[in-house]
């Protein structure tokens, strides 16, 4: 089968609006937290989010394209932008027939559902839809815009499996290009998710973090005193190639795609499995698809959403495979900084590896103080600051509700 490399990326994320940005605040570990402006949140017991700032969609789109496109939907045109820059693809000059887009999104356009939910449900029961309700809403219509406004005319489609989504886009993309379907895909994933349903559903089932005195250190992966994650939103977008389209063309290379499996937990409707069984599979499995040893891994991006119950359920399942002391391993857990951006956070997760392998350096986890006992003191979870490392590859978890568990597994390139 054809290897498969990154040659661009873009991003939009509550650390920043460019891909170059959010590394820079990433490993300086800048808190992403504050009180959510997206809409009136003063009754809820959730009062802030990791939000995207200073995001003027007219920097990317005309304002055509801004009207007829959600938040989640303009977030994805940004960060494809960028990566189509960052990947100097002409487009001239490519096949487009070769040219695929999958992306992932799990809310899609929820803001557009309720405005015009709302705006109904207020007035005299007379329908006054907007036209552009229906596909600003669908949860594919970002790949079906990111197709319309380049052109690319290879297979199109979103893929949906809650937090796990932009992991499994990802393993989509990669398997289409090393089985030779493709040259070339668009993949990632974008989400916008502060809105007051959103914010009150996840709420409803006591996910969210309620510590609205201490918002920028609310989220804590693995501390004891973790209370629920933090929403964030964004996008994320990666370039990927075959090996031999890369080097035609004279692209940039990043990084390799080494590896990737997805596993279910058959468990539970929202909780992983308690002993981290499907997810400890699904890290075994995207080990074999890469023919790594797990003594390779240098570096894991975890899922750590900072749920008293998740976090260590990933916790048991990285112990199964790397055991108790993994000394070669580094650890962190972004979502710190990010806030969880759902659909999308494989995908911002998955930039963070590409860059720690770029860079020789780990992102650290912050605002967690006392790590929960439960976790083994041989684990080196990277606290407060990042961490200079040599790192050859690194691995990224994304899990979601429905027990849908993902891994994705970078290494350094070498031609």
């Amino acid at each position: 089968m054809k290897r498969v490399v990154v040659t661009g990326i873009g991003a939009v994320t509550p650390l920043g609006n460019s891909a170059e940005e959010f590394w820079k605040n990433a490993v300086n570990g800048m808190p992403g937290a504050a009180p959510i402006t997206r809409f009136n949140a003063e009754k809820f017991k959730t009062r802030f989010a990791c939000e995207v700032k200073n995001f003027d969609p007219l920097n990317w789109l005309d304002k055509a394209e801004v009207r007829k496109n959600d938040l989640f939907a303009q977030f994805a045109l940004a960060s494809v932008s960028e990566a189509f820059v960052n990947a100097k693809v002409d487009l001239e000059k490519i096949n487009k027939y070769r040219v695929g887009v999958i992306w992932g999104s799990g809310n899609g356009g929820m803001q557009t559902f309720e405005d015009q939910v709302s705006e109904f449900a207020l007035g005299d029961g007379t329908p006054r839809f907007s036209p552009y309700f229906i596909p600003k809403m669908i949860v594919n219509i970002a790949s079906g815009v990111i197709s319309i406004k380049y052109g690319l005319k290879g297979m199109n489609y979103t893929t949906i499996s809650a937090c796990a989504t932009g992991n499994t886009a990802l393993m989509d993309a990669f398997n289409y290009i090393r089985w030779g379907k493709v040259d070339m895909v668009v993949s990632g994933g974008s989400e916008a998710p502060v809105t007051s349903a959103s914010i009150g559903g996840f709420g409803a089932m006591k996910a969210l973090s309620t510590n609205n005195d201490n918002f920028q250190t609310a989220s804590r992966p693995f501390d004891v005193s973790r209370d629920g994650f933090v929403m964030g939103e964004g996008s994320g977008a990666i370039i990927l190639e075959s090996y031999e389209h890369a080097m035609e063309r004279g692209a940039p290379i990043l990084a390799e795609l080494a590896g990737a499996a997805m596993t279910a937990d058959a468990y539970h409707l929202s909780a992983t499995h308690p002993e981290g069984e499907g997810a400890a599979r699904a890290i075994i499995l995207a080990l074999e698809d890469s023919g790594l040893q797990p003594t390779d891994i240098q570096y894991i991006n975890t899922h750590s959403t900072s749920t008293p119950l998740g976090d260590l359920s990933e916790v048991k399942a990285m112990e199964t495979v790397f055991g108790s002391t993994p000394n070669h391993l580094s650890i962190s857990g972004t979502k710190s900084m990010t806030g969880h951006l759902l659909g999308a956070a494989g995908a911002i997760e998955a930039i963070l590896c590409i860059e720690a392998i770029r860079h020789g350096e780990v992102p650290p986890t912050i605002n967690t103080k006392e790590l929960d006992p439960a976790i083994p003191v041989g684990f080196d979870i990277v606290l407060g600051k990042s961490k200079k490392k040599p790192i050859k590859a690194a691995m990224s978890n994304a899990f979601g509700f429905g027990g849908h568990n993902s891994t994705v597994i970078f290494r350094e390139f070498v031609a």
